[in-house]
């Protein structure tokens, strides 16, 4: 796009972030060009300076500058009918706003420098631009489960709007080594990331630290296996990297399975098994009314440990924290 264009926002598109807004329209355009127009002054919104982050409104004038031109077909990564099709098998649900993914263990949900297969790439088989769904949160490679999406620009922002005010109960399902106790309890400790790239770590920080970040989880227990093993339901109340992995293993009870987060214990109780953790269950408003309730089926790698440990999904009440407040833990 070689001229300036004034672009008015769409009514489903209110409280969508500008850097998000242009991204549907140019995917092409990187978000770092996105904060480069906007810091020079170039991208504008009624006539005021911008920032890539900022809420647009309904009804909002947006000035678009000249824009690097898109690759052309041969250029771009586009993906297979196979791959296509794979992505689409993994429909939980579906409408005209929400689409939500049963992520299998082992598919990161983004890209990075030696990950060429991810749930990202495979959105392109609902198409490109305002077509495309857009990510509102992230599961770990290794988590399976449920997963959401926004397949327009207002419903992914209101989406986003209920993680961020903590109006989507999430229900995880994960193995444990050994018996918590109290049975069922609050994790109030405080995380902090340390070292680099795939040697990058969550640790648990002094809440003094000025890096670290709260982060809370509640946990139930389902069932035991004696005391060698517990089948826990997890509820993060926070967002925070590999919150529920750092959490369990820091007041004793490692998921089983974990390469990164393991102690002795875990690794000698887990064997052959992988990461004991799945997104089972998620509540929320829907973008456009009522309730959105949505499970995944159990991943093959849950299945394995439920058998390992004689579980049944009968066990599992459909929501376990429907009652009193549990007992805090720090």
């Amino acid at each position: 796009m070689k001229e300036v264009k004034t672009l008015y926002v769409d009514a489903g598109e209110d409280g969508v972030r500008l850097d998000r807004w242009f991204k549907r329209r140019w995917p092409h355009v990187s978000h770092i060009q996105v904060q480069k127009l906007a810091r020079s002054g170039q991208i504008r919104v009624d006539g005021g300076r911008a920032k890539a982050d900022q809420r647009l409104s309904a009804g909002s004038q947006v000035r678009v500058p000249p824009l690097p031109d898109a690759p052309s077909p041969d250029e771009r990564k586009t993906i297979s009918p196979r791959d296509a099709a794979y992505a689409r098998s993994l429909v939980l649900y579906e409408d005209d706003e929400v689409l939500a993914l049963n992520k299998p263990a082992g598919l990161a949900v983004q890209g990075g420098t030696k990950t060429t297969q991810h749930v990202d790439r495979l959105l392109s088989a609902w198409g490109e631009g305002l077509n495309r769904p857009r990510l509102v949160h992230r599961l770990d490679r290794d988590t399976s489960g449920v997963l959401l999406l926004g397949k327009t620009p207002g419903a992914a922002a209101r989406l986003s709007g209920a993680f961020a005010k903590r109006r989507a109960k999430k229900t995880y399902w994960a193995i444990v080594v050994g018996a918590p106790k109290p049975a069922e309890g609050v994790i109030e400790i405080p995380l902090v990331k340390k070292g680099v790239g795939d040697r990058e770590l969550v640790v648990p920080a002094d809440p003094k630290d000025p890096r670290a970040d709260p982060a809370e989880t509640e946990y139930v227990t389902v069932s035991r296996a004696a005391h060698r093993a517990t089948w826990l339901a997890l509820r993060p109340h926070t967002g925070r990297t590999h919150q529920l992995r750092v959490h369990m293993k820091a007041i004793g009870h490692p998921i089983l399975g974990d390469p990164k987060y393991a102690d002795e214990a875990s690794i000698a109780l887990s064997g052959r098994l992988k990461l004991q953790l799945h997104a089972r269950r998620i509540e929320l408003p829907h973008p456009s009314a009522g309730t959105l309730i949505i499970e995944a089926p159990i991943s093959p790698e849950m299945k394995a440990g439920f058998a390992h440990f004689g579980f049944a999904e009968s066990e599992a009440d459909a929501e376990p924290f429907a009652h009193k407040p549990a007992k805090r833990s720090k």
